[in-house]
């Protein structure tokens, strides 16, 4: 498995590139600059396989139309965060306009599932909290998840705009606790981390634990 993470957009969202022997690319959290996005996957000579989004933030889709025009494939989100998505409630002035909802085949995400695209097998954890629908793209082989805003290094997510849910999301980080401390964390925004890391020092992750 090969990797690049292109920071985008005025937040700062980590966007990855994800692809194995084949050349399909997993794109992850495709949120701005889709002009840049294309370079990448252009000079890599990338095809791409599918859009895997761990939650519905602007900041997250909001290069996801232009790009699935311009390289169509399908895009993967959970239903709970595709109902406001792509809607005027998820703009974010003046960065992110409220976008348009892509007329590429949209595929609905679930925790437990496993998906194999372009070579490459992850499973979907449901991690909501930080938003209804937030999911985490653990791929086991490699010990490796992205973890969207779900887990920061040394943070979480915040749960204090519509949709938050501190309980479930504390759940959530429960759950993410369990995976194998070698685990390898790529955040969506910020350097990525390591599960012992996280465990040893987030602050978030300890108190999670502890109810």
């Amino acid at each position: 498995m090969q990797i690049e993470c292109l920071s985008v957009g005025p937040i700062q969202a980590n966007c990855y590139l994800v692809w194995g022997p084949e050349q399909r690319a997993l794109v992850i959290d495709p949120g701005a600059e889709p002009e840049t996005i294309l370079k990448r996957l252009a000079t890599r000579r990338l095809e791409v396989a599918c859009y895997l989004l761990t939650h519905g933030h602007a900041d997250h889709i909001g290069a996801l139309t232009e790009l699935s025009a311009k390289r169509p494939a399908p895009y993967a989100l959970h239903e709970a965060d595709h109902k406001w998505a792509f809607s005027v409630v998820n703009q974010i002035p003046p960065f992110y306009p409220a976008g348009h909802r892509p007329s590429a085949a949209w595929r609905t995400l679930a925790d437990g599932q496993n998906w194999s695209d372009g070579g490459l097998t992850c499973q979907v954890i449901g991690t909501p909290g930080h938003t209804p629908g937030s999911v985490c793209f653990y791929f086991p082989d490699e010990r490796l998840l992205f973890s969207g805003d779900t887990l920061f290094q040394g943070s979480v997510g915040r749960t204090d705009l519509p949709g938050g849910d501190d309980d479930k999301l504390r759940d959530s980080l429960r759950k993410l606790s369990q995976l194998p401390p070698v685990t390898r964390i790529l955040t969506g925004h910020g350097p990525e981390t390591s599960l012992a890391e996280e465990l040893r020092t987030n602050p978030f992750l300890q108190a999670s634990k502890q109810r």
